[in-house]
């Protein structure tokens, strides 16, 4: 039978709720649970028997999410179905949640209920969904732990920026040192081409002066 009744309030203000079943006593009982839970915007799950039903109750930031499920439901089902009506709830209406009128999102949200409702009672994935959301949850679990640790070993943190920032310096200062270098060692083996194309021309500059001074020479003579 599964999931048989569905119910959102916030305090003892019911803002919607829904039944699939016709004769019951679902709606009267809910709210004499919602009377007997404690005052307060504190967070909270339990459960309530009742005949062969159970009630199933979550409460976070002030919202009330009821079920009433048969006592043959495995109880992370219903718990599943609450924590899924909470957030499509609060995603749906907002701030609205907090001065809503009684059974101002009846209307709309009573389709919801009913529609995840038959979902958790009859869709076998549901299980498996809640299973892969629990997982998920011990990862960010961890990844926060992890997070926490980091945090806590902040001084090694700051000192593993600051070598990085020095290296960084350090790798530009030798690029740059490495550019300069370069440069200078261009100019100097442009000089000293330079120089011995300079010499080589005089070279042959002499060499010619030497040779049309000698073919000048005999005809001087006569």
């Amino acid at each position: 039978m599964g999931i048989l009744y569905g119910m959102v309030a916030r305090g003892l203000v019911v803002l919607a709720e829904f039944s699939s079943i016709a004769q019951t006593n679902a709606n009267t009982m809910a709210r004499k649970i919602l009377d007997k839970l404690p005052r307060g915007n504190d967070d909270s799950n339990s459960s309530y028997s009742h005949d062969r039903y159970i009630f199933h109750v979550k409460r976070t930031d002030g919202l009330t999410v009821l079920c009433m499920a048969d006592d043959a439901t495995e109880r992370r089902i219903p718990f599943a179905f609450l924590e899924d009506i909470h957030q499509r709830f609060v995603k749906t209406y907002g701030r609205a949640i907090h001065t809503a009128a009684p059974y101002a999102m009846n209307e709309e949200f009573s389709r919801i209920l009913s529609q995840q409702m038959d979902h958790y009672s009859n869709d076998p994935n549901a299980d498996r969904l809640n299973r892969l959301q629990g997982e998920m949850s011990h990862v960010r679990s961890v990844m926060i732990d992890n997070i926490d640790k980091v945090l806590q070993r902040g001084d090694r943190l700051a000192l593993l920026v600051e070598k990085t920032s020095t290296l960084q310096g350090n790798t530009i200062r030798f690029r740059r040192q490495t550019h300069r270098f370069r440069n200078t060692l261009w100019w100097r083996n442009f000089k000293l081409k330079a120089t011995l194309i300079l010499i080589f021309l005089i070279f042959i500059y002499i060499g010619l002066a030497l040779f049309c001074h000698g073919l000048l020479l005999p005809s001087c003579s006569k």
